[in-house]
């Protein structure tokens, strides 16, 4: 049986599943500067925020590769040949070097936690732009063609399913799924929520995301990357109406650019207005609404995936 085959079960069954919480927020938070995703300076501390969520309870842990992409280099130049020439060198290549070294931390981080249960890897893949802006979302064909590369480059490093999260728009969702599909690994994807809950980002309903991951064959559908209350409302609108399992990680706190940049990690301050005991009952409810996977999204901590655990559980 792979790792990934016991949290399939799980879910089989309706049992919690319990994802990790934020990767990029812990990190900033233990002090480590936001370049290169920590990986290169700052390695050990990554895999040290692994380690803390495995032993907090997490089933799957979530590589640190939240838009670790070609692209994030090149939207800083005007095109590759201009990168070429002022960009400091190995740029070009720096995404797969790093997503590689993402998937064998998570690894290490597994086999160094040694806990008593089977953790899986979920290779992250997010939006190609900003996560806020489904309006800055590539067509189609240029959306499959760099998702395609992202799920490679995962799926030879050796994690054991796709969680495509924080996905803002059909029309994108659609093209990173149908790159994952390719791989052969189970899909993961997560949509974030409108104000309010009651549809994604884009305007587009809940219900066409729900048909959307059911004919791409997801293996579950989860919400991400809005308030706690938001997450609520959108298990709410789905509740009997998902054919796959559904699940929910909500941010806490509230949004402090600078933004997803290349020196830069977002910010989430009031962080401490949801501690682990207060976020453990909102998704004490987000189970009662159905979700069967339940993790936190930016701004948590292994804290409150601890709680989750001791609550719910």
């Amino acid at each position: 049986m792979n790792r990934y085959d016991a949290t399939n079960n799980r879910l089989r069954r309706g049992q919690l599943v319990l994802l990790d919480g934020a990767i990029g927020t812990e990190i900033v938070r233990r002090g480590v500067r936001w370049r290169q995703h920590g990986l290169r300076s700052d390695a050990d501390k990554v895999q040290a925020v692994h380690e803390d969520y495995i032993r907090a309870g997490a089933d799957v842990i979530t590589t640190d590769t939240f838009q670790l992409t070609r692209r994030t280099y090149l939207n800083l130049f005007h095109n590759l040949e201009h990168m070429r020439r002022i960009g400091a060198p190995g740029l070009e290549h720096q995404a797969a070097e790093l997503t590689r070294r993402a998937v064998a931390v998570a690894r290490n981080a597994i086999a160094t936690a040694a806990v008593n249960r089977p953790v899986a890897i979920a290779g992250s893949v997010a939006p190609l732009n900003h996560c806020f802006r489904p309006d800055l979302s590539p067509p189609y064909e240029e959306a499959l063609r760099e998702h395609a590369e992202s799920v490679t480059l995962l799926k030879d490093a050796g994690v054991d399913l796709i969680l495509f999260e924080t996905m803002n728009n059909l029309s994108e969702a659609k093209a990173a799924l149908q790159a994952g599909r390719e791989t052969g690994l189970p899909l993961w994807v997560s949509f974030v929520l409108a104000p309010g809950g009651r549809k994604i980002l884009s305007g587009e309903p809940l219900g066409a995301a729900a048909r959307l991951a059911e004919e791409m064959g997801c293996d579950a559908l989860l919400f991400n990357c809005a308030p706690p209350e938001d997450i609520s409302v959108g298990l709410e609108e789905l509740l009997n109406r998902s054919k796959i399992p559904l699940g929910a990680y909500a941010h806490i706190g509230r949004y402090d650019p600078p933004s997803w940049k290349f020196e830069f990690h977002p910010q989430f301050t009031d962080t401490e207005s949801w501690p682990p005991e207060r976020y453990a009952e909102s998704a004490k409810r987000w189970r009662e609404l159905g979700a069967t996977i339940i993790g936190g999204c930016c701004g948590t901590t292994p804290a409150h995936i601890r709680a989750i655990r001791e609550l719910v559980r």
